[in-house]
C-alpha cells in the first residue's frame, strides 16, 4: 500500500534521515558518469546530493508519493529527474549503474518483489545500496502506537489494519537475500541513538511520515484526538533529563552486487 505524505512537511521534519543519506551517498564509491536509480526519494534532497556526484551521468529519483514527488521536482536538473512509481511499477531492465534507497524501504512489505526489480533494474557489474529500518527501530512509538491503537475509541478502525513497516533483523533479510537473484551480498546492522533537541522537533517526526498510515483509516472526528494522545505519551515517555527526548534507530545497510 502507498501512503501520502506532504512532501514539505518532510522535508521539516527529517533532519536525521536526510542526515544518514547525505552520509550514505558520501559512500558511494562513484566515478561521475554513473546512471542512478533512487528508490523511495522522497523529498529530493539527497537525490540531489547523488546528482551532484555524477555530473557526466544521470540520476532518476522515484517515490510512489505525489507530494513528495511534487517536492522534489523542486531540485531536478540537467542530469536529475522524478517520477510518480511505486515499487510494483518498476519496469526498468539494466539502465541503472547504482541502484539506491534510504529511509524509505521499511515501508515496502514485499522484498522479494523489490530485489527482483532491483536486479533486472542493473546491468552487469552495478551494484544496489540499500539502507533502511530494521527491527528495534523506535521501540518507544510502535510501543504507544499500538497502545493507542488498542483504546476502545479506536480499536474499531484497525480491525483490517495492515501495519504498515517491514523491519526484519539482518539474518532475516540475510536469508531473503539469498533467496533473490543476488549472490554477491552483504548485510550490516547499525544501532543508533536519536536525541530531538525538543518537543517540537519530536512532533514534526511524529507528525510525518509516521502517523500517515494511521490518521488514513481513522474518522475525521477521531483523528485529531488519536494523534495528540499519541504525541502525549511519547513526550512523557521519551523525554530526558536535559530536555531532549531520546528514540532508538536499527539501519539494516544492504550492498548486492548484480554478477
Amino acid at each position: 500500500m502507498a501512503y501520502e505524505f506532504d512532501g514539505k512537511q518532510y522535508e521539516k521534519a527529517s533532519a536525521h534521515q536526510t542526515s544518514w543519506g547525505e552520509r550514505m551517498v558520501g559512500f558511494l564509491p562513484l566515478k561521475g558518469t554513473e546512471r542512478v536509480l533512487d528508490i523511495g526519494c522522497g523529498d529530493g534532497r539527497v537525490t540531489q546530493k547523488l546528482a551532484f556526484r555524477v555530473p557526466n551521468g544521470e540520476v532518476l529519483g522515484v517515490d510512489a508519493s505525489n507530494g513528495m514527488i511534487a517536492a522534489a521536482r523542486e531540485y531536478e536538473s540537467d542530469n536529475l529527474r522524478f517520477e510518480v512509481l511505486e515499487v510494483d511499477e518498476l519496469t526498468f531492465h539494466e539502465q541503472f549503474d547504482v541502484v539506491f534507497s534510504h529511509a524509505a524501504l521499511h515501508w515496502v512489505r514485499d522484498h522479494a518483489i523489490l530485489l527482483q526489480k532491483v536486479y533486472e533494474a542493473l546491468r552487469m557489474g552495478g551494484y544496489a545500496r540499500l539502507n533502511f529500518a530494521g527491527k528495534g527501530t523506535c521501540p518507544t512509538l510502535i510501543k504507544v502506537i499500538r497502545e493507542v491503537m488498542g483504546h476502545i475509541l479506536y480499536a474499531m478502525y484497525f480491525t483490517e489494519f495492515v501495519w504498515p513497516w517491514y523491519m526484519p533483523t539482518a539474518i532475516e533479510y540475510q536469508n531473503i537475500l539469498s533467496q533473490s537473484p543476488f549472490q554477491n551480498v552483504e548485510v550490516r546492522e547499525e544501532h543508533l541513538k536519536r536525541l530531538f533537541p525538543s518537543a517540537d522537533s519530536l512532533i514534526k517526526w511524529i507528525d510525518q511520515p509516521c502517523l500517515v498510515p494511521f490518521l488514513a483509516v481513522i474518522s475525521e472526528k477521531d483523528k485529531q484526538e488519536f494523534r495528540d494522545t499519541v504525541i502525549d505519551y511519547m513526550i512523557q515517555r521519551t523525554r530526558q533529563s536535559e530536555g531532549r527526548f531520546l528514540e532508538l534507530f536499527c539501519r539494516l545497510d544492504v550492498l548486492a552486487i548484480k554478477e
